[in-house]
């Protein structure tokens, strides 16, 4: 019962502010949260904790006991972009990426 969501174009530092608000609450009380989170990340989290709960009801669970067990924001490979600088130079540009994984569990 687990989604991923891999190479968001988001840096991890920033996802994981949301991934600290719904980490350990119920599927569905997470995805109310998210409706109200005012972070451009909030729309791609809640849309990798529908795809978790339904693979959970494909396996057979009830959709009214599962939790959030483990979330997970790694970093993903960095696109390098440069900008130029006075005299010649020019500095780096990181634009980050994330992987976000959610894992359901069920509460008895």
């Amino acid at each position: 019962m687990k989604a991923i969501l891999k190479n968001y174009r988001q840096s991890p530092r920033k996802v994981r502010l949301i991934a600290d608000l719904v980490r350990g609450k119920k599927a569905a009380d997470a995805l109310a949260t998210l409706n109200f989170v005012d972070k451009r990340a909030a729309q791609p989290f809640a849309k990798v904790i529908s795809s978790a709960v339904a693979n959970a009801k494909q396996q057979g669970a009830k959709e009214e006991e599962l939790f959030i067990k483990a979330v997970q924001v790694n970093k993903a490979p960095t696109f390098k972009r440069s900008m130029p600088r006075a005299r010649g130079s020019a500095s780096r540009i990181n634009k980050r990426n994330s992987h976000i994984s959610v894992e359901l569990g069920v509460k008895k």
